[in-house]
């Protein structure tokens, strides 16, 4: 695998979506202003970021549509992580690739376990690993273990989002945390460092944030962690912005060197911008 190009730094987790857009029927918010490709490739700019990843937002459903055209729209610059019906059709999941989506989401907050036993699952998670794609699991921390387990036994290449949602009153201590960090020893999990706002509160955000980042530092190595900004931080738009998340990093991760692998090296690699996974 090359070396990241000079300059690269990788944020792994917006969305982009407009007032008008067809809504799934189940969802838990329902967005009344517009998040945009070309603002969201402006932010990029404005804070020296050289590639983005676009995760479809829950309140779309299996329209990825959307997201489809945002991709395209810049090909060297943009990767993206799908949600898909686990009937979804082997044409179906080349056009995705084709567009440049390298995993898919299980966003679970709020919903039952996905039956990953099925038939369907089992196919679809066959699949996704001979294209070199992950699964992205979003879900409270108290819950990874009910998870988890299948999709590694599975094979699959394992992302969980926002430092594993654990319990704001528990923390670091929540069990379920404990055992996101058990899980370093896989080789086959990645964390996202991001939405702290959605774990913690207030001055917590850098604090606890940084505390959760330094055990999974220890756990994980800089080689499994990633940094995203989780614009434009739906639900949580007055607790954040996109120049406080860049500037959380800094709060979480002393070391240049290591803060150098979770944007670059790391996202380089799992999402493909460098050509396919190794």
């Amino acid at each position: 695998m090359p070396p990241p190009v000079t300059g690269a730094a990788v944020d792994t987790h917006a969305h982009v979506f407009h007032q008008g857009l067809a809504l799934a029927d189940t969802r838990r918010h329902t967005p009344d202003y517009d998040a945009t490709l070309a603002q969201y490739l402006g932010l990029l700019d404005a804070h020296g970021l050289s590639h983005g990843v676009l995760v479809q937002p829950s309140f779309l459903g299996t329209d990825n549509s959307h997201l489809l055209e945002a991709l395209r729209a810049a090909p060297a610059r943009l990767r993206g992580v799908a949600v898909v019906d686990p009937a979804i059709d082997d044409a179906g999941l080349r056009a995705l690739a084709e567009a440049g989506v390298v995993g898919i989401r299980l966003n679970l907050i709020g919903l039952d376990l996905p039956g990953l036993a099925a038939p369907a699952w089992r196919h679809l998670l066959d699949r996704v690993n001979a294209l070199g794609w992950h699964v992205e699991v979003h879900v409270q921390a108290a819950r990874l273990a009910d998870i988890m387990p299948a999709l590694l036994q599975a094979g699959c290449r394992v992302v969980v989002d926002h430092f594993g949602r654990p319990d704001p009153a528990l923390g670091i201590a929540d069990p379920g945390f404990q055992y996101l960090l058990r899980q370093a020893g896989s080789g086959r999990v990645w964390v996202k460092l991001s939405a702290p706002y959605r774990n913690w509160t207030g001055a917590a955000c850098a604090t606890s944030g940084r505390e959760a980042a330094r055990q999974l530092l220890d756990a994980y190595t800089p080689a499994h962690l990633m940094w995203g900004s989780d614009w434009p931080h739906t639900e949580h738009r007055h607790l954040a912005s996109y120049p406080a998340a860049t500037q959380w990093l800094d709060d979480w991760i002393d070391d240049p060197a290591q803060r150098r692998v979770v944007l670059a090296d790391t996202p380089l690699r799992l999402f493909q911008f460098q050509g396919e996974f190794q």
